[in-house]
């Protein structure tokens, strides 16, 4: 018994120490997914972009399992899913270098033209001129303040829309719960405005 009890004690310790060193270490992947029922992938370092349509100029690019851009036209350039969404909840990894202009799109109305005046943008951008919708905030429709920075390292955004309630989480903080009911339903969308952009997952699932 007493062996038997400290054999638990020691895959005990040896489980609370791996998790402190994921903790701790910063860098680690959360699982979005394997451990979390009903998530599916729409980008992932298997499914690639298979999943996407490209619009625009943006140099769209699996590296090391990460998909990033850093170069693109003048009106850069989106990556459009293949599947139309109404209500749904999207978890997604990024990281944006302090230049960088992105942000996710949902509810698409034109799936050949992406613009906050046809759908929701929850902002990447934490230079933005008018930091009430930079970062964080959906933008025409739900500021935010004060404005979280996502520049230099990896983030969580956590989307939702569900009806006409929109709620938007962004490293466990959440920065937007708003009512809005123009755009029910669409593709998603990320978008490459400038600087350094990388989505390592994007995960949805339907509500």
């Amino acid at each position: 018994m007493e062996r038997a009890a400290a054999k638990t004690r020691r895959i005990f310790l040896a489980e609370v120490g791996a998790g402190l060193s994921l903790l701790v270490s910063g860098g680690a992947k959360p699982s979005l997914s394997a451990s979390q029922p009903g998530w599916m992938a729409l980008l992932d370092d298997r499914t690639g972009l298979a999943n996407w349509d490209t619009i625009g100029e943006a140099n769209w690019r699996m590296v090391d399992g990460v998909l990033q851009a850093d170069r693109g036209g003048k009106d850069g350039g989106y990556l459009v899913s293949k599947t139309s969404y109404r209500d749904v909840a999207v978890r997604a990894e990024f990281w944006v270098s302090e230049d960088a202009n992105s942000g996710i799109f949902i509810r698409c109305s034109n799936r050949a033209v992406i613009a906050p005046t046809n759908s929701y943008e929850v902002n990447i951008f934490d230079n933005r001129p008018d930091p009430s919708y930079g970062t964080g905030a959906i933008v025409a429709v739900a500021k935010v303040n004060p404005m979280p920075r996502a520049a230099g390292r990896w983030n969580v955004y956590q989307i939702a829309a569900q009806g006409d309630r929109l709620t938007v989480s962004l490293n466990g903080v959440q920065t937007v719960s708003v009512r809005d009911n123009r755009f029910p339903s669409g593709p998603i969308a990320l978008q490459y405005g400038g600087g350094i952009v990388k989505f390592r997952s994007v995960q949805v699932r339907p509500l």
